[in-house]
């Protein structure tokens, strides 16, 4: 049974600056709440900064976890109030329904698989003169790139994104028209993967976080991208899509 829970973050304590530096600090720290073995668990989970004095975790995980670690390491743990929430994500995966609308967040790394970099690092172009034979995954830069990355994926992710509502029915031109989606963030990371591993071994990702609405068009194909995740660097905190129901239009 999935669980999507909500953590509040204290930007103001010296572990909390350690998490929010580092994806890769925070993903072990949301390894820690989990019961289970971290190969055996599948998670999720994105750093939501609307608020820069309150940031909010949202971690999507197979069994029921338990934040107190991360309650008393980065939050208030003295304090009145909810420090987080833990959710059964079920009903919400009952309401998807063709042609059901739904307000969404998803932060991303939109990447593309190539054999010939325009613009090669050191190690690719090393790797290109040895005959290396395997794709490389670049990521998107530019913000026209990562949205068209996003939109011409989401049939196979099980909806689509509708035109903006202030042009229903008004669009007469030959062009697209707009869609009801809008880029909110954009951010460069680049970290090691740890003590002990490779020089080489370091993490170069752009995350960046969408928002909009979209409509369900096969609800087997989002259910399985809700659970399972968009994208790759899940483990950095990217993929998590997060929908919220809307009302029905007339």
């Amino acid at each position: 049974m999935p669980y999507l829970s909500r953590i509040r973050i204290n930007p103001l304590r010296v572990e909390s600056r350690k998490l929010l530096a580092s994806p890769r600090a925070m993903h072990a720290a949301v390894q820690g709440g989990l019961p289970g073995l971290p190969d055996q668990e599948r998670t999720l989970w994105r750093l939501d900064p609307d608020n820069p004095y309150r940031p909010q975790l949202f971690v999507l995980t197979t069994d029921k976890p338990d934040w107190t670690h991360l309650v008393e390491q980065a939050g208030w743990p003295g304090a009145d109030g909810e420090h987080y929430a833990v959710r059964d994500y079920a009903p919400l995966l009952q309401q998807l329904a063709p042609g059901r609308s739904f307000a969404f967040r998803l932060t991303a790394n939109p990447v593309q698989n190539t054999n010939r970099p325009d613009k090669p690092t050191t190690r690719q172009q090393e790797r290109i003169e040895a005959g290396y034979r395997r794709g490389f995954r670049i990521g998107h830069r530019t913000a026209a790139a990562q949205l068209n990355w996003f939109l011409t994926r989401t049939a196979r992710w099980g909806f689509d994104v509708p035109v903006a509502p202030h042009l229903d029915g008004t669009h007469d031109t030959d062009d697209e028209p707009p869609r009801d989606i809008r880029i909110t963030a954009r951010q460069r990371h680049s970290f090691g993967k740890g003590p002990g591993t490779a020089k080489e071994a370091h993490v170069v990702m752009n995350s960046v976080t969408f928002e909009g609405r979209l409509r369900v068009t096969e609800p087997a194909l989002l259910t399985e991208r809700l659970l399972a995740g968009i994208g790759p660097s899940k483990a950095y905190g990217c993929g998590l899509l997060t929908l919220a129901p809307l009302p029905e239009r007339e």
